[in-house]
């Protein structure tokens, strides 16, 4: 295994207890700080119109740029968000939804990061921008 391949079978291994309840799991990682992750958006999520709940949407845009910042530093580092604004686009559905990270531009003591969610068909569903401060564990 390269040492890309190690980054991301240790990262699913590794899932922080949020990420597990969201069902996460990183498809892609790429090191110049570009992720793509799935999510189960199950039907305890929803809210009583029968979509998924803002605050859920939000988590999984928020691990999803987390991790495109984890794939651009190469290692395990703890991303704590500053501050995030979502833009909700489409209603979310409970199922398999998909999600973009990336990173926009990483300092020494500051990232800004981005993130969309997508359904299983493609379609947009929220845009997530966010400033976050990447430290070492």
């Amino acid at each position: 295994m390269t040492t890309h391949e190690e980054l991301l079978a240790r990262l699913n291994a590794d899932l922080p207890p949020s990420g597990i309840l969201l069902g996460a799991e990183i498809l892609e990682l790429d090191p110049s700080g570009r992720v793509r992750m799935s999510f189960v958006a199950t039907p305890a999520f929803c809210n009583p119109n029968g979509t998924v709940q803002g605050g859920i949407v939000a988590a999984m845009l928020d691990d999803a740029a987390e991790m495109a910042c984890v794939a651009d530093a190469g290692k395990r580092i703890f991303v704590a968000t500053i501050e995030m604004k979502v833009s909700f686009l489409l209603p979310a559905k409970a199922g398999k939804l998909y999600a973009e990270g990336r990173v926009i531009k990483r300092g020494r003591m500051i990232a800004f990061l981005e993130a969309d969610l997508f359904d299983g068909e493609g379609a947009l569903l929220a845009r997530m921008t966010s400033t976050a401060a990447p430290r070492a564990f």
